[in-house]
C-alpha cells in the first residue's frame, strides 16, 4: 500500500464472471479505521482504429448497465488467461468493427474510476486496416451497429447531450485533443 495507509482486512463479497467486489478494511496514518468495497476487475482494453480516410470505427451497442445504445470504440475485458492486452486489442478490434490492423500504438492507461475500482484500461490506436469478418461476442454485439465517422462528425458525438463512455472520450482526446474541443 502507498503512503501510511495499509489495508488490514479483505473480504470478498460477490465473485462475477468479470469482475468480484472485495470489502477493505483501511487503516489511515491516524489509526482510524474505514471500510471501502472495491470492485477488482483483470483490465481491459480499448481500439481507437483509424481507416485510411481517417475515419474513425465505432460500435453502437446496447449497454444494460445505463439501459440504451452507446457509441464506444472497440472495448473488452482481459479475461483470457495468457493474453496481453495488445493480443486482446487485436481480438476486440476483428470481434466488434471487423477489421485487423497491420500498425498498433499504445495510446494511454488509465483508471476508469479509481473511486471504486481498480480496473485499468489500455488503449490503442490501430491503423493499415484489412477487413476480416466480424466475431461478434454476446448478443448486444451481435445486433451492434458499427459506423465510421470523419474527424469533424467526431466532434459533434463528443458535444451530444448524451453522456459520452469515457474510453472513446480519452482515447478520442488523445488523437485529436484541441480539434474536436473547437479550438
Amino acid at each position: 500500500m502507498t503512503g501510511d495507509f495499509s489495508v488490514r482486512a479483505r473480504e470478498t463479497l460477490l465473485t462475477s464472471h468479470v469482475f468480484r467486489v472485495d470489502r477493505l478494511v483501511v487503516e489511515a496514518p491516524d489509526g482510524t479505521l474505514f471500510e471501502r468495497d472495491v470492485a477488482v476487475h483483470p483490465g481491459a482494453v480499448a481500439v481507437l482504429a483509424v481507416n485510411g480516410r481517417g475515419e474513425v470505427g465505432l460500435i453502437r451497442q446496447y449497454r444494460a448497465t445505463v439501459g440504451r445504445l452507446c457509441w464506444e470504440i472497440p472495448a473488452g475485458t482481459l479475461d483470457r488467461e495468457g493474453e496481453s492486452p495488445l493480443a486482446a486489442a487485436q481480438r476486440e478490434l476483428v470481434e466488434e468493427l471487423g477489421f485487423a490492423a497491420g500498425s498498433w500504438r499504445e495510446i494511454g492507461r488509465f483508471m476508469n474510476s479509481p473511486g471504486w475500482t481498480d480496473q485499468v484500461m489500455v488503449v490503442y490506436e490501430a491503423r493499415d486496416l484489412v477487413e476480416r469478418p466480424r466475431d461478434p461476442d454476446g448478443p448486444e454485439e451481435r445486433l451492434a451497429e458499427v459506423a465510421w465517422f470523419a474527424p469533424e462528425a467526431l466532434r459533434r458525438v463528443l458535444l451530444a447531450e448524451e453522456a459520452l463512455d469515457s474510453t472513446t472520450a480519452v482515447a478520442l482526446h488523445r488523437i485529436y485533443g484541441d480539434f474536436l474541443d473547437g479550438r
